[in-house]
């Protein structure tokens, strides 16, 4: 599925009329919370200055939630009930955002864990255009929460990992408060694979593989322990797709056609802008920088593994291990590509490891050849001077070769 860019409505001051907001309730036996939920939702988007629908999206109920639901529906023409026949929260949403005609689709958790004050946070930055997703967060810098230590070791683990592993920029891909653009996710709806509570993070990783932009807002959140979440049993399942999706990616499966994000631009006509050269400056800092930790760290390799090995062997074996860790840094904080096909990068990567690792070998055995008694030290700063050398080019290749597939600003 091809979606096509459109400029994103923007709020006129004084205006009401703007983009319209669908809000699902995705709901699986909840005859105790879905009342209370629906009039304290309704009662406060009385005031909400989008216009605005509700839909609740019942997934296989056995109690009297889908009698409750279509009661609420029939008393309020905002609000509609719609039967899911496959269950989990995640076939619930990509049922009712992939039909929706909304220009943003957002979900909620039924309990309304998260307090409602967050709403127009999460909607007003899709509908000024300045994100494609957005995300409610209990771990970012603002956020307020109360939950039981179990659960908080839970999540903050596997948030951890998601970030530090999986290298995900989004700090809670669990919690049950996000919206989106809906013409920008309609190709994900159709590649997410997970129909349960994996759903939340597959939609993350491959949003942010394929460039679409991710703002978070920090929550107050107070957890009901009346809840349909299996933590332990929910995580485990989570790991799994964490493996699934990321070996998709790394296979290069993970493109989706998504909208392309518009340039940055000035906003003011007569801007007088910064010279190209100041960015490039500010990139080759950050490439300088990791550069300098990458040094050290191949320093404290090189010297030890000196001891049982060549000098070539020894080069070799730092290289890797620090070769890897260095393009990923420069991936994700030097060059800022949050897509494309990993495999590729890294094949691409390999290549330049290869020339460097050619270039630093000639180097320390030539050393040998011109004063055969040198030692390691010497050979250490004759491999560090070569590889600074090449420290232009590489960031030069890294910039226009290996990385250079992965921008998705539209021209």
């Amino acid at each position: 599925m091809t979606a096509e860019l459109t400029a994103a409505p923007r709020v006129a001051p004084g205006s009401r009329t703007t983009a319209t907001v669908e809000i699902v309730i995705p709901v699986l036996n909840e005859e105790r919370a879905l009342l209370g939920c629906i009039t304290t939702l309704t009662e406060f988007l009385g005031d909400f200055p989008f216009p605005w629908s509700i839909t609740i999206a019942d997934n296989g109920s056995t109690d009297r939630t889908w009698e409750i639901a279509t009661g609420l529906a029939e008393g309020n023409p905002r609000i509609s009930a719609r039967r899911i026949p496959v269950r989990g929260r995640g076939a619930a949403i990509k049922a009712t955002w992939g039909s929706s005609t909304a220009d943003i689709v957002a979900y909620m958790d039924v309990d309304l864990s998260t307090g409602l004050e967050s709403l127009l946070p999460l909607i007003a930055p899709l509908v000024s255009g300045h994100c494609e997703i957005t995300i409610g967060t209990r771990l970012g810098r603002g956020s307020r929460i109360r939950r039981s230590l179990k659960r908080e070791i839970v999540s903050r683990t596997y948030n951890a990992i998601t970030r530090h592993v999986f290298g995900l920029r989004s700090t809670d891909t669990s919690a049950g408060f996000k919206a989106a653009r809906r013409e920008a996710v309609a190709g994900l709806l159709d590649a997410v694979e997970d129909d349960h509570w994996f759903f939340d993070t597959e939609m993350l990783m491959l949003a942010e593989h394929n460039g679409l932009r991710v703002h978070e807002v920090p929550l107050d959140w107070v957890e009901d322990v009346d809840s349909r979440v299996k933590v332990t049993q929910t995580a485990m399942g989570n790991l799994k797709g964490l493996v699934r999706v990321g070996r998709a990616i790394a296979a290069g499966k993970g493109r989706v056609n998504v909208p392309e994000i518009p340039q940055l631009r000035a906003t003011h006509p007569d801007a007088v802008l910064a010279e190209p050269r100041a960015a490039t400056l500010a990139k080759f800092l950050g490439f300088a920088v990791i550069g300098v930790i990458s040094t050290v760290l191949y320093t404290l390799l090189y010297l030890p593994l000196r001891v049982p090995l060549t000098p070539a062997g020894a080069n070799l074996v730092a290289l890797v291990l620090v070769g890897v860790a260095n393009t990923e840094a420069n991936r994700r904080w030097t060059f800022n590509r949050g897509g494309g096909h990993r495999l590729g990068l890294h094949t691409r990567a390999a290549i330049l490891f290869a020339t460097t690792y050619l270039l630093t070998t000639l180097a320390v055995t030539g050393l040998h050849l011109i004063a055969p008694g040198s030692g390691p030290v010497v050979e250490l700063f004759v491999l560090i001077v070569a590889y600074g050398l090449m420290t232009l080019l590489r960031f030069v290749v890294l910039d226009r070769w290996v990385f250079a597939q992965h921008r998705k600003e539209s021209r």
